[in-house]
């Protein structure tokens, strides 16, 4: 029992497995994808007692073990592969008391798998509400099991599980269920023809299209003993097989589960006729959007004045403490403020993941998914697409993985190319500090400027994703023929644990991502700003002094601005900034602008590091990057170079253009071509910019 346990957390969606690996792990978690496919991972350590640790790995939701979707053949094809270094000594399958009836199905085509199983019953709090009562004894008898009654939202029954997980060799590993007997001619022949294999495996093998140990799919389809069966045949099997279990299920409930009727209330239902109201519905959903947008801007005001304050203090204490020289340039004007330039939007981005983790966790979520169904239909998207394009709002690159729960290929594919509208979490730094020098910090009615105009751009972003899925589905001739089904979930008051940890683990993914890219691009850039060819940089001083010779201003402060601001010009950054500016100068934007936009196709987010690097590049003062950025002067039209117009076109160019290489590489990878990706950046990148130039001629 030295060793580690490795654990696999399996259940249906909605029944807070996510929950109980929150409580088993804690923060002593990590999230990345499956090798080789794009479908997340989360695992996590769990201290057991007596010194023992376990291995947590949280499976994708899945309803039983005939797959549909790309993330439940993840779960067959861990629990058939004893040669995965995750296969399960132990699986835990969570369900709900709530829906143990249909929960329990999946619970008993593990158990044929002849794999430890603990079953976890969660939401116990709900139990004496809802007038249920529980036979555990008779039930861990007919189910031949351990059950651990567990409420995750108050803790309870969390050790009572870790304890049973120590002691899984005890479990016994029978099956609850004998699924030959839908054909028991047919199974005779598959167990003489493979004597050595799991008969359910097999089955699962013959079923789906998923491999295991030396045997593979077509290998069985070879052998002439079994397989005279066609797929309908097959699937009519499978369809005896659920009868089969569900009618062990009934009859196992029937004797260990009592429900009295009159303890449950109606308000769930009395919610949803409001919340998923054709009219009232949306109301209420924008009414929720416009406070949260509110919220943002109202609360995190604080904190981000602060944080913008102590990078300019640090950014200056760091030149006037440290020995002069470049690496003391580097790290005063190059990697400080890049840094602070994402750093400062810790607060508004911990807040919006902070609404998204409470509307989830509270069951609403899947009440907005519902009911934006409804709009979808008709422009050629599943209701699944609603997925995608509502976690667009934190990341495109989840988003997109997410549109694999589309079986329609077509729906798909027209997801994927729309989501990266939707507006991320990492056009955020861009909108509020773009909105922050244009927008009036005035209120109408209760209601700021600021966080209309943040609204209006998110709104304006899934608005453009659905009228380019409409014109797609135009394009591509897709017919809609699949059907939305989501469950609805129960209403419950959100777990601070869940959201904390939701938050925490957001924010840092968003900042660590970010951070690297920003710390490397600010390197480069500080380089390219500070270094030059030719005479015109390196004789920047004496160029200067000779303009100010005939002049009357001999402030030292001054000149020492202007020679800054000379040697910028002639610098690397300065002369590729120059040779790209007629193309933006249309659009409003002087040549530092272009080069931030230019830097920002790698990520969004590098936009206003990539500001903070240059403006910072020779400067003396102890300023904020949005107080340099507000005295920035056109250089054409003369004035403030951030102005209502210029404002407006560089929202709506950041609005549709797409800026993340990363969204690009994963589009790639799910459409197996590079033609989708390009086609995305060019038609993009050119809608931003005529979009953008309209704006500026238009509003200037």
């Amino acid at each position: 029992m030295g060793k580690q346990i490795n654990v696999s957390l399996i259940g249906n969606p909605n029944t807070g497995k996510t929950s109980v690996f929150n409580q088993l792990t804690g923060l002593n978690q990590k999230v990345g994808n499956y090798p080789g496919i794009t479908v997340e991972k989360k695992e996590g350590i769990c201290k057991l007692p007596r010194g023992l640790k376990a291995h947590i790995l949280d499976l994708p939701g899945t309803y039983s073990l005939n797959a549909s979707s790309f993330d439940e053949n993840v779960v067959i094809e861990l629990l058939l592969n004893k040669n995965d270094k995750d296969f399960p000594d132990v699986a835990v399958v969570v369900s709900d008391v709530e829906n143990l009836k249909r929960n329990l199905l999946l619970f008993t085509q593990i158990k044929d798998l002849g794999i430890p199983t603990i079953l976890v019953i969660n939401m116990a709090d709900r139990m004496v509400r809802k007038g249920i009562s529980l036979e555990i004894p008779l039930l861990e008898e007919r189910l031949k099991t351990k059950i651990a009654l567990v409420s995750a939202r108050k803790n309870q029954g969390i050790e009572e599980l870790k304890e049973l997980i120590i002691n899984y060799r005890n479990l016994p590993v029978d099956a609850c269920v004998n699924a030959s007997v839908i054909d028991p001619e047919y199974f005779d022949n598959l167990r003489k023809t493979f004597p050595n294999q799991s008969l359910y495996k097999l089955w699962l093998v013959i079923t789906q299209d998923v491999n295991f140990g030396n045997v593979r799919r077509n290998e069985l389809h070879k052998n002439s003993d079994f397989h005279t069966k066609s797929i309908s045949d097959l699937k009519r099997l499978q369809q005896k097989e659920t009868i089969l279990r569900y009618q062990f299920i009934n009859g196992t409930l029937r004797e260990g589960m009592s429900v009295d009727e009159n303890a449950a209330t109606d308000l769930r239902s009395r919610l949803d006729r409001v919340l998923t109201h054709k009219v009232w519905g949306y109301i209420i959903f924008f009414g929720i959007l416009l406070l949260i947008f509110q919220a943002i801007y109202s609360w995190s005001s604080y904190p981000m004045d602060l944080i913008d304050s102590a990078f300019a203090s640090l950014s200056e204490w760091t030149k006037n403490t440290l020995p002069s020289g470049s690496f003391t340039n580097l790290i005063a004007e190059g990697i400080i403020p890049g840094l602070g330039g994402i750093v400062i939007f810790i607060p508004q981005i911990a807040f919006l993941f902070l609404f998204i983790s409470i509307l989830e966790e509270s069951g609403y979520m899947s009440r907005v998914v519902f009911l934006m169904d409804r709009s979808m239909r008709r422009f050629g998207l599943s209701g699944k697409s609603v997925v995608p394009l509502v976690s667009g709002t934190a990341c495109a690159i989840p988003a997109v993985m997410a549109s694999r729960n589309i079986e329609n290929w077509k729906e798909r594919l027209i997801t994927i190319l729309v989501v990266p509208f939707t507006t991320c979490s990492a056009r955020l730094p861009v909108y509020l500090i773009i909105i922050a020098l244009v927008i009036p910090d005035e209120s109408f009615l209760f209601f700021n400027y600021q966080g209309l105009t943040l609204m209006i751009l998110y709104l304006l972003g899934f608005g453009m994703a659905i009228f380019s899925a409409w014109i797609l589905n135009k394009i591509l001739k897709s017919k809609t023929k699949s059907y939305f089904v989501i469950e609805m979930p129960n209403y419950k008051l959100p777990m601070l644990k869940n959201v904390g940890i939701n938050v925490v683990e957001k924010t840092k993914s968003f900042v660590f991502g970010a951070g690297k890219i920003i710390l490397a691009i600010s390197v480069i850039l500080w380089v390219l700003a500070s270094y030059g060819p030719g005479e015109e940089f390196n004789n920047a001083e004496a160029v200067v002094q000779e303009q100010y010779e005939n002049n009357s201003i001999d402030s030292s402060e001054d000149i020492d601005e202007a020679i800054a601001s000379y040697k910028l010009k002639h610098s690397y950054i300065g002369i590729m900034g120059k040779a790209i500016e007629p193309a933006v100068a249309p659009l409003g934007y002087d040549w530092k602008i272009g080069i931030a936009i230019i830097s920002s196709f790698a990520a969004r987010e590098v936009f206003v590091g990539t500001l903070a690097t240059i403006y910072s590049v020779g400067s003396d003062e102890e300023e904020t990057i949005k107080n340099r950025m507000a005295a920035e002067v056109n250089p054409i039209l003369g004035g403030p170079l951030f102005t209502f117009a210029s404002g407006v076109s560089l929202l709506l160019f950041y609005a549709f253009a797409m800026q993340c290489m990363s969204t690009l590489a994963i589009v790639k990878r799910e459409t197996n071509t590079w033609k989708w990706p390009v086609l995305q950046l060019v038609v993009m990148s050119g809608f931003a910019y005529i979009v953008a130039l309209i704006a500026f001629q238009i509003l200037k």
